[in-house]
């Protein structure tokens, strides 16, 4: 009787369209994931500026426990790094990893503690490690806290976002859109105030602020539970006493291959991308030209700036699809991923070319090649990523639910090593060619995807979904 009823409870759920046509609870998810990742951007936009300005500089690396050891390892992986090379491989190694611990998370969540007190847990260590960023000696003590936080909490919100719908709910693609649209707007906010209070007041201002946004995304959250899916681990224990986990049925096995089988593709299509919180500021630090009407402008803000055309044109994505499906079939979600990562490819072809300019006339590079990057990147990676999220979401076996939105975030984890490793070459060839290799690389990724839509698109479709 107690399933029964909360069955009812989730259909429910499932027909509310409260919030902008979908349910109440995702604008509770979409306000958390968007405080959380004002924590996280605020802090990443000012890692590999923090590191090579300050951190890594002699009087200062000294009192860092564990950074000689650490930096042992990796030279002894690489070879010996300079100081904006050791920055920018270990903050493409931070990127990747928190898109590693998710599958952890996963596993926790689905097997363990449920989704709520993962989520909850997650929370409190991003906090923790933000504030301990304030002091010089546990930067890395930080840096294992944020990593096992994001992981617990990112890739059960976005499982909780998937599961406000049934499996053939066409506004599923728009749900993940508009989340998002959260996560724009906290990465617009969050270089102007964590970035600014970073580089113009002192770092560790930027990283307690990053704290304090964590802890307003955990009030979000614990405030909209009543209006959240049921988790499925709870559910399982009040119906039988035991959390016997649900195993895969017929047909789940393949998908779930495909779907781990794309992730490669899916990491070289946003390599460029995770450039921009890798070695995209330091390199803008030196070799672009960011006076603004007689003031130089602080180089956290093109993270804002980023945001807020990827916000626009995410917003205007939504508006052209669905005005798109009133007439026409609206392309599936593979289909928008390969092309997404294909319009990519113009805008870091914008920096190539902006720096090749600069390379030939002894100047830096102009401005407006930034920005040409940051409208155009945006255009592909709007269209890719929620078409991405909303796919693996709607596939995901329910055994493996939270567990796969884990490994979904594992191309990331994949690109940002990448990108980390790449940003190595930044000192040992022009810029144009950096640029263009990143380009060359998106592009490659986006072939992959439309070849895979080809001759495997017929099982990412809904229909083919094992009913339960």
């Amino acid at each position: 009787m107690t399933s029964v009823t909360k069955d009812t409870a989730d259909d429910a759920a499932r027909r509310d369209r409260a919030f902008l046509g979908h349910p109440i609870g995702l604008a509770y998810l979409s306000f958390a994931e968007a405080w959380e990742r004002f924590s996280y951007y605020g802090m990443l936009g000012m890692l590999t500026l923090y590191l090579t300005m300050q951190l890594l500089q002699p009087g200062h690396v000294e009192n860092v426990a564990g950074m000689a050891g650490l930096r042992g390892v990796i030279e002894g992986i690489r070879g010996p790094l300079s100081v904006t090379a050791f920055a920018t491989q270990l903050s493409g190694l931070y990127g990747g990893l928190v898109y590693l611990t998710p599958i952890i998370g996963g596993l926790v969540a689905d097997r363990a503690l449920g989704r709520k007190m993962t989520v909850t847990i997650g929370a409190i260590m991003m906090a923790l490690g933000h504030f301990l960023m304030a002091f010089e000696m546990p930067f890395l003590l930080a840096l294992l806290c944020l990593l096992i936080g994001v992981g617990f909490f990112k890739g059960n919100i976005a499982s909780q976002v998937g599961a406000l719908y049934k499996p053939d709910d066409t506004r599923v693609t728009s749900a993940f859109q508009i989340y998002y649209i959260g996560i724009n707007a906290a990465v617009i906010v969050a270089p102007l105030v964590c970035g600014t209070l970073g580089e113009k007041v002192g770092w560790h201002w930027g990283f307690g602020a990053a704290g304090v946004g964590m802890l307003i995304g955990l009030a979000v959250y614990l405030a909209g539970s009543a209006h959240l899916p049921s988790d499925p681990l709870l559910e399982r224990r009040k119906g039988r006493g035991a959390a016997a986990a649900p195993k895969l049925r017929k047909g789940e096995g393949k998908l779930l291959a495909l779907l781990v089988l794309l992730l490669p593709a899916m990491a070289l299509g946003v390599t460029g991308n995770q450039q921009l919180f890798v070695t995209y500021t330091a390199w803008a630090d030196r070799g672009a030209d960011l006076v603004v009407f007689g003031q130089e402008m602080p180089r956290t803000w093109l993270l804002s700036i980023d945001a807020i055309t990827s916000t626009g044109l995410l917003i205007g994505s939504v508006v052209f699809w669905r005005w798109w499906s009133k007439t026409r079939k609206e392309p599936s979600e593979i289909t928008k991923m390969g092309l997404g990562y294909l319009m990519s490819i113009a805008g870091l072809m914008s920096l190539a070319v902006g720096s090749y300019i600069g390379e030939l006339g002894g100047t830096k590079v102009n401005l407006g090649f930034l920005l040409a990057f940051h409208m155009l990147n945006s255009v592909g990676f709007s269209n890719a990523f929620p078409a991405a999220l909303a796919l693996y979401a709607r596939l995901s076996p329910p055994a493996l639910a939270a567990t796969m939105m884990g490994v979904f975030y594992l191309h990331f984890f994949v690109a940002s090593n990448l990108a980390g490793f790449l940003g190595g070459y930044l000192e040992k060839m022009p810029s144009s060619q950096f640029w263009g290799m990143h380009a060359a690389i998106v592009g490659f990724a986006g072939v992959v995807v439309l070849v895979v839509r080809r001759y495997f698109g017929h099982m990412l479709q809904p229909r083919d979904v094992v009913p339960s």
